[in-house]
């Protein structure tokens, strides 16, 4: 069974879901500007450190209560 977590979408374009197959983390990230991008991480911690250099807080284009929902729902996975 495969479960799908929504980290943010902000429209058709702009979005980001990470599917659990079994042990693995399929991360889609869906961006009008580069198309789509997947990675598979076999760990969540493994996960949260690409998220950690990919959404950068100090880098981070947009605000801090975004960063923060975008860090929160990648830690529920």
């Amino acid at each position: 069974m495969i479960k799908k977590h929504t980290i943010y979408k902000r429209d058709s374009w702009n979005m980001m879901t990470v599917e659990v197959h079994g042990r693995q983390l399929v991360l889609r990230e869906i961006s009008d500007q580069w198309g789509e991008d997947s990675h598979t991480f076999i760990s969540r911690p493994e996960m949260m450190e690409w998220a950690k250099s990919r959404f950068n807080k100090e880098k981070f284009d947009g605000t801090d209560e975004e960063w923060q929902s975008i860090m929160d729902a990648l830690k529920k996975v």
